[in-house]
């Protein structure tokens, strides 16, 4: 399956979080999490890039995962889904 951002949004990700959403197909040992608060299915995917834990958001277009947002997962979200 195809990876697929937004270059724009790639740009503000990089200046928010720190790291380019192109990393997001690093990421190791992952749980995928239902994201129901949205009208399209979105998911969480929380794992691990370099050994630290990161989040992206995700949701899947057409043949392709779309990544919305990576970023470093909140010690919060790693307890909830039992990291």
């Amino acid at each position: 399956m195809d990876t697929e951002f937004d270059p724009v949004k790639d740009e503000a990700n990089i200046a928010k979080h720190g790291i380019s959403l192109t990393r997001a197909v690093e990421l190791a040992g992952v749980i995928i999490v239902e994201d129901t608060r949205f009208a399209e299915d979105r998911y969480r995917l929380y794992g691990t890039i370099d050994g630290i834990p990161h989040c992206a958001a995700v949701t899947i277009r057409g043949t392709a995962v779309r990544v919305i947002n990576l970023r470093r997962a909140h010690a919060k979200e790693l307890r909830r889904h039992g990291w």
